[in-house]
């Protein structure tokens, strides 16, 4: 039976995606010699949150995910934020390829509103593969399952992250609304003559401050 361990050697963003997508460079190791004809891989991708501080401007923006410092020894567990699949070619001693990472700018997705909240540092991923190794010995072909407990850590530089938003929506963020509550704002924008999203959020917040202030 065939014998993997794997490394992640780098993270870096997909340069000609049409959408946030990160290319994961794995190595994989086969121990024993046998000849894989070919490796059929799966991998979750969690955020081991426990393993990086944080800054008080980051705990802030962290509260809804884990509330205050005071609960971070109950509430800082590692949490599922992307899977992945593809197949290696064949390969005998070692390999390397990539793993296609898409990505989502979803604020509704725990990992966004986490890596969103990061000002600096690492973020501290764990790999956890799964999948099916096809192999080729004396007698024609065999599969076995890739070992249960194969995984690799990766520390991702959160300027990474950062960079990937910024080269495709630069200078901007999404947060997703109802439609009854979009249908409501277009509304009000046309009704006061404002130009642009921003300028609707921005007056609709003015006015929450200054209740006192003119309404239309």
């Amino acid at each position: 039976m065939p014998e993997l361990s794997f490394t992640v050697v780098d993270i870096a963003p997909e340069p000609y995606a049409a959408a946030p997508t990160l290319l994961a460079r794995l190595r994989v190791e086969e121990t024993t010699g046998t000849r894989v004809h070919a490796l059929a891989l799966r991998a979750q991708v969690r955020i081991e949150p426990q393993r990086r501080r944080y800054d008080d401007t980051e705990e802030q923006a962290l509260l809804d995910l884990f509330g205050n410092r005071a609960r971070y020894a109950q509430t800082l567990k590692p949490f599922s934020w992307l899977h992945a699949a593809t197949v290696a070619q064949g390969f005998t001693g070692s390999t390397e390829f990539d793993l296609t990472l898409p990505c989502t700018y979803d604020f509704e997705v725990s990992g966004t509103t986490y890596l969103h909240a990061l000002r600096d540092g690492e973020v501290p991923l764990l790999f956890l593969f799964s999948g099916t190794v096809f192999t080729r010995g004396t007698t024609g072909f065999s599969v076995s399952p890739v070992p249960w407990d194969a995984e690799a850590p990766f520390r991702l530089p959160v300027s990474v992250w950062r960079g990937l938003m910024d080269q495709h929506f630069p200078h901007s963020e999404w947060v997703r609304l109802q439609r009854d509550t979009v249908d409501a704002m277009a509304n009000y924008r046309h009704r006061r003559g404002l130009t642009s999203w921003d300028a609707v959020v921005a007056t609709l917040l003015a006015e929450a401050m200054d209740p006192a202030g003119e309404r239309p």
